[in-house]
């Protein structure tokens, strides 16, 4: 992994975060959680499309396909984890 390679990969993952918030809406506290998402839903798929040796996608050294696919996952996970309201008053 080439430093250019990590600071376009972190990069274009936050934009995937940005993206994700400017349509789904939201406080600055799910702003900064689709961001954090994304970047560990973005290295997680390309660790393991590096572990599996998928080069489908691949720009250069980084393993953009499936790193876009873990960062939508992640994102996805997060917001439907998010859904949850909690009723304080239901324990009485």
């Amino acid at each position: 992994m080439t430093i250019p390679a990590f600071v376009i990969g972190t990069i274009l993952s936050a934009l995937y975060g940005v993206a994700f918030h400017l349509l789904l809406g939201g406080s600055m506290i799910r702003l900064i959680l689709y961001v954090i998402l994304s970047w560990i839903g973005f290295w997680i798929g390309h660790a393991l499309a590096e572990g599996l040796k998928i080069t489908f996608g691949s720009m250069g050294p980084l393993h953009l396909a499936f790193a876009t696919l873990g960062s939508l996952v992640l994102l996805l996970l997060g917001y439907w984890l998010s859904l949850v309201e909690f009723n304080k008053s239901q324990g009485k």
